[in-house]
């Protein structure tokens, strides 16, 4: 391995907190991450898109995106379909390898592996990870009713050499392609080799964040307004308009981290309507008939009309621009004119503001939406001011630490994640937050949600964040079977009942909800205590005779009660 591409590695697991270990299973990850962060632009568990190690068809990682969600199970891809009434997959495969060669033996195994994975009748030995990858993809294919168009498979393989070019090479690639063609499922096969040079600079690419330039010719500049450094008003062609929108593998950027509500999908009356503008004969209606997108952005570089945003979200129109990206392969779709608004500015103040104000149209009420900015960006700021051992990070938009060095990406706490263990944990519901909980998150902007509510104190969310943490810290050193990862929130929900004699305590209690978790949270910090606790939880769930494999046992409020009653017989 060369000596730049052992910096990048040592970067890398600095950058995640982990420990080195055997340089071909740090190698291993170093790529899995790399080509899933090119292809999936939000966080994700560096675990999530492992093979595993034997019985891993020669293939280091999987992961499997659908509908712009890296999914873990099965049951994530129904609740998405049912959630957008469509399917839109993306295979991602990846072998890793730190010999500096390109070994057609090795190539073969991988690729072998590969067209394996999607046989009716598999021949090669599958271990869990592999078994569980299969069923979301057999899942998928049961629906291939629904599909928007074929999957897409993209296939890498990763070597520390350069490339060269080689007919012996080309030729087993081609069988490949070849093989995975005969299944008749792909709309396109991409099969990818990266030497170290390729693999560096996607890397490093990882580490900035979301710029896109764009000619912004038709547009006219507002006054100076106190607090925003500059401000534009106009229209774009969807040509100029996508590259702020799609990263150039196709994919959706996260843009809408701060956008009230996600993509509702095409069902959904309005989407509908926006819809059937674009594939109508009246296509140029769109830009009057568009209240149009509005852009906010750190920092703005021009030169004549090109434009240069960088660090920048779509606060309002993520309807609108997902069905434009939707409707892509339109004819005429590139010449329809965006109504857009780009607003510069630092101030967190004024871009809460312009959230709120341009989403007024929508059925969620102000005072919901300013609740749910301010409450965000205070849990953050909570998150920030502690420090120690159980310093962690709570990441309102997505990525939105990748260009901090300082951060180590084990502790960030994304919303997703934060809303699981919370919700699992004091709502004590994990069997609603088991999958892709949408019907959870459809809640939170409901009147009588019960989670990011304004009186609510941090301290309950710090500690909900803090127990993911230090379990999945458990689960990756090996002191907690991985096989208790898909119990993990029903583990979650036990730990502060475990570790604290009293009750819950109102959320909106200050001093009573510090006085629960505070006590909770040194025992977490403390190694020793904190294995007890996870140990105790693990052996409930054990006691409890659960069907913890059992996949649909695990969406039922009948495994949370029973899990509960085994408690409560523990405390007599």
């Amino acid at each position: 391995m060369d000596r730049i591409t052992k910096s990048l590695l040592e970067d890398f697991l600095k950058s995640q907190g982990l420990e080195t270990s055997d340089e071909s299973d740090d190698f291993e990850k170093f790529c899995n991450y790399t080509i899933v962060s090119a292809n999936y632009n939000k966080t994700f568990s560096l675990e999530s898109v492992s093979a595993g190690a034997g019985g891993d068809t020669g293939i280091d990682g999987i992961a499997i995106i659908v509908n712009g969600h890296l999914v873990e199970d099965a049951y994530e891809v129904e609740d998405l379909l049912e959630t957008n009434g469509y399917l839109d997959v993306t295979y991602i495969f990846t072998q890793a390898k730190t010999s500096s060669g390109f070994e057609t033996k090795d190539m073969r195994t991988f690729y072998h592996g590969v067209v394996d994975f999607f046989s009716e009748k598999p021949k090669l030995a599958r271990n869990e990870e592999i078994e569980k990858f299969s069923e979301i993809s057999e899942t998928i294919l049961k629906n291939a009713p629904s599909f928007k168009e074929n999957p897409k498979c993209k296939i890498f393989y990763i070597t520390t050499g350069q490339l060269k070019e080689d007919k012996n090479i080309s030729a087993v690639m081609q069988s490949a392609e070849e093989d995975l063609q005969a299944y008749n499922i792909f709309e396109s096969i991409n099969c990818q080799i990266l030497g170290a040079t390729e693999i560096g600079k996607l890397y490093r690419k990882t580490k900035n964040p979301i710029s896109s330039t764009f000619t912004f010719l038709n547009k006219v500049t507002h006054a100076e307004i106190e607090g925003v450094e500059q401000s534009f008003y106009g229209i774009l062609p969807f040509s100029e308009f996508k590259k702020l929108l799609v990263d150039e593998n196709g994919n959706v950027l996260s843009v809408f981290e701060d956008n009230v509500r996600d993509f509702q999908g095409l069902n959904n009356p309005v989407n509908q309507s926006i819809k059937e503008t674009l594939v109508s004969a009246n296509i140029n209606l769109f830009s009057v008939l568009n209240n149009g997108i509005t852009v906010v952005a750190d920092s703005l570089k021009t030169s004549g009309n090109t434009f240069t945003i960088s660090d920048y979200q779509i606060v309002n129109g993520c309807q609108t621009s997902n069905v434009l990206y939707e409707s892509r392969d339109i004819p005429e779709i590139d010449n329809v004119d965006v109504p857009l608004r780009l607003i510069v500015t630092n101030n967190e103040e004024i871009k809460s503001k312009i959230t709120i104000s341009t989403n007024n149209q929508t059925a969620i009420k102000k005072e919901q939406l300013t609740v749910m900015s301010d409450f965000q960006k205070n849990l953050e700021h909570y998150y920030s001011t502690l420090t120690g051992d159980g310093k962690l990070y709570y990441e309102r938009r997505a990525k939105q630490y990748n260009s901090d060095s300082d951060v180590v990406k084990r502790r960030i706490i994304t919303v997703a994640n934060q809303i699981k263990s919370f919700s699992s944990m004091f709502n004590k519901n994990p069997h609603l937050v088991t999958t892709y909980f949408g019907s959870l998150v459809n809640k939170i902007h409901e009147p009588d949600s019960s989670i990011f509510k304004s009186d609510h104190q941090y301290s309950a969310y710090y500690l909900a964040g803090l127990t993911y943490y230090r379990l999945d810290y458990l689960f990756n050193s090996g002191y907690i079977d991985k096989k208790y990862k898909k119990v993990k929130f029903y583990i979650t929900m036990l730990v502060p009942m475990i570790a604290s004699e009293g009750d819950f305590p109102p959320l909106n209690s200050h001093n009573k909800v510090d006085a629960f978790c505070d006590p909770i949270i040194n025992k977490l910090n403390d190694d020793k205590k904190c294995k007890q606790i996870f140990s105790k939880a693990v052996q409930i769930i054990d006691k409890s005779g659960a069907a913890v494999d059992n996949k649909e046992a695990l969406k039922s409020k009948l495994m949370t009660e029973q899990i509960l009653q085994t408690y409560s017989g523990e405390k007599v």
